[in-house]
């Protein structure tokens, strides 16, 4: 942080959302603080520096690397906000039709490919394919193709890596891995379709049943800077609040769950939940409350 005048300047990460976008585009102002944000195209790209090397003032992060952070004690508070990407993660797991019909209930000793054993989505399928489907989860066999984000992770035996000159759908379309966990983009390739059969459907229910999203990216800040400035981590969620409001006029209101939930309250439950499946996947250093994921200063912003 530097300061001029009156005005802080803080480093900042944040993608490129529909509903960040007026705050990045400068359409909304603050007397107190300016955000100088790093050109980052692909947030998720950016995660390592922010937990292993501190790099920002006030950071977009995966909500299970903030988990794993806070676990092993680095100095991160998260602000209520979820900024992206807003999606129900049913619809990330794919497989290749050619090879055969394949359902959840099929997967006990497949191979799964994903991009890393702690991704945030990642963490969230297992728990789906647990909760939802009843899939045991010490029968699946993983590929995976990067670290985690946390210097101090390792994966876990049944995680295979994979060789540096692969490609996670060529694997999926030569039937080297059974099922793939994607991302937003579903490929065009015909032969490649969800695994879920009507996943917007299931996801709905599992929201009904547990009363959560499964939120994804969220904001951190600093701990210091919170703890020196509490006044600045209201202020960035006013920012945020604002740029959502000002994205949202004149559209419609969209059916179904709030998927960008601002403030605890709409918050806790899916970070319960959260927890929870990080904790019993083996993913954090310690069990840890939602509560204590906040300070003073974040835990009542709304």
């Amino acid at each position: 942080m530097s300061e001029s005048s009156s005005v802080a300047t803080l480093s900042a990460m944040l993608g490129d959302y529909p509903f960040t976008l007026p705050l990045k585009r400068g359409e909304i102002a603050s007397d107190r603080l300016h955000l100088a944000f790093a050109d980052v195209k692909v947030p998720n790209r950016a995660f390592k520096s922010v937990v292993r090397e501190g790099a920002y003032d006030v950071a977009e992060l995966a909500i299970i690397t903030f988990l794993q952070a806070r676990a092993l004690g680095k100095p991160l508070v998260l602000l209520p906000a979820v900024v992206g990407p807003g999606r129900f993660q049913h619809g990330c797991l794919v497989y290749n039709t050619e090879q055969g019909a394949l359902r959840p209930a099929d997967l006990a000793g497949r191979r799964i490919g994903a991009r890393s054993w702690s991704q945030t989505t990642v963490t969230w399928v297992r728990g789906i394919l647990a909760t939802q489907y009843g899939v045991d989860l010490a029968s699946l066999r993983w590929v995976c193709f990067e670290d985690g984000h946390l210097a101090e992770y390792r994966d876990p035996p049944q995680v295979e890596r994979a060789a540096p000159d692969k490609d996670l759908m060529a694997m999926l379309l030569a039937g080297e891995i059974d099922v793939a966990v994607i991302g937003n983009e579903k490929p065009a390739d015909p032969r490649i379709q969800p695994l879920i059969a009507d996943p917007l459907a299931d996801a709905l229910a599992w929201t009904r049943e547990w009363g959560a999203v499964p939120i994804n990216h969220m904001i951190t800040m600093r701990e210091s800077l919170v703890r020196e400035r509490p006044d600045l981590a209201a202020e960035v969620f006013r920012l945020l609040r604002e740029s959502r409001r000002v994205a949202a006029a004149g559209l419609p209101v969209p059916a179904g769950p709030d998927m960008l939930p601002l403030g605890l309250a709409a918050n806790r439950r899916s970070l319960e939940i959260a927890i929870e499946f990080a904790w019993t996947q083996g993913l954090l250093a310690r069990r840890l409350t939602v509560d204590e994921l906040f300070d003073d200063a974040t835990r009542d912003l709304v």
